[in-house]
């Protein structure tokens, strides 16, 4: 396992299971990544809340540096569910390189939720989306899940996003300062970085992500077809964790902030500015997936050539699926 991970070199190498008397109880494999994973976050730090966790059944935790990888890991059989975007998973199955079953979802967007949107300085040119044309913008990876949605409202401003302008991939911890210093002209944000930047003043909002498309699914949780259909009761033990994991965070906003904050290392005071606010990203409740909002996503990938075809949704669903009481 660990050999494995070295090999790809991009997993961030921390490793781990929770402690357990028995020995012979099944265990899942489960890939998590940072920010906006809560459910996942109580389940690691606060597991005597989970009664079935280390008893009837354990995880062996693998932290990632996105979900990109953690799609390699799954085709590998490394591991046995994970954390994904919609794009991933869509490929994968366009591809006939990854088959998983969509149990729950982390993060997405609603009206009146944080949307992901790009920033330019207060004292930019750049006042609208058409005046992007020839200029410099930064993305966390080029071809992510949020580039469909943004090239979408880049051609309907006239903007050609092969052609009219320069694409530079910016992680989002440094996108307040790719943006400041020049290094870009318009970035994408995220939290808690954009409330962060927001602090600081100087920056403004150019677009977001909800222009394009109301519902955006951005993490949700995939478990490989092959896995569920030999493990449905390990599969439904965990997903009924997920479940409970999201009700506890959306419920007890204090004691979150103490659990992201153990699992992030980001102060409380800087979480407290969002986090589980109107300005944070929205959570359906038990940890439900937005398949509506997953299919429009796959509708604009396919439309913006991300995806080879059109992915019907629908092979996503499996036997188990959040939530589980």
């Amino acid at each position: 396992m660990k050999r494995f991970f070295a090999l790809l070199g991009l997993a961030a190498g921390t490793f781990m299971t929770l402690p357990t008397h028995a020995q012979d109880i099944p265990t899942i494999r489960v890939g998590w990544t940072i920010p906006a994973e809560e459910a996942k976050y109580w389940m690691m730090r606060r597991p005597d809340q989970f009664p079935d966790l280390g008893k009837k059944y354990k995880i062996e935790w693998s932290q990632f540096q996105g979900t990109a990888v953690m799609s390699q890991a799954l085709q590998a059989g490394a591991l046995d569910c994970a954390t994904q975007g919609v794009l991933p998973i869509l490929q994968g199955a366009a591809n006939n390189s990854l088959a998983v079953y969509v149990v729950a979802q982390h993060v997405g967007e609603r009206p009146g939720s944080f949307s992901v949107y790009w920033a330019v300085k207060d004292d930019s040119p750049i006042k609208t989306v058409a005046d992007l044309k020839g200029k410099t913008i930064g993305i966390n990876v080029i071809g992510a899940g949020t580039q469909g949605p943004l090239n979408v409202l880049l051609k309907k401003n006239g903007v050609d996003p092969e052609k009219d302008v320069k694409w530079v991939e910016v992680s989002f911890p440094l996108s307040e300062q790719a943006v400041r210093t020049g290094r870009v002209d318009a970035v994408n944000m995220n939290q808690p970085f954009a409330a962060l930047a927001e602090a600081k003043g100087g920056l403004r909002k150019l677009l977001s992500l909800s222009e394009a498309l109301p519902n955006i699914v951005h993490i949700l949780e995939a478990c490989r077809k092959d896995f569920v259909d030999k493990n449905p009761e390990l599969t439904k033990m965990y997903v009924r964790d997920i479940t409970r994991g999201m009700k506890l965070a959306v419920a007890n906003r204090e004691e979150t902030l103490k659990v992201v904050n153990e699992q992030m290392k980001a102060p409380i005071q800087v979480l407290d500015t969002y986090l589980l606010k109107s300005n944070d990203f929205a959570r359906e409740p038990g940890a439900k997936p937005n398949f509506d909002g997953i299919q429009a996503m796959a509708d604009v990938y396919a439309q913006t050539g991300m995806v080879s075809k059109r992915i019907d949704v629908s092979v996503f669903k499996g036997p188990v699926t959040a939530p589980i009481e």
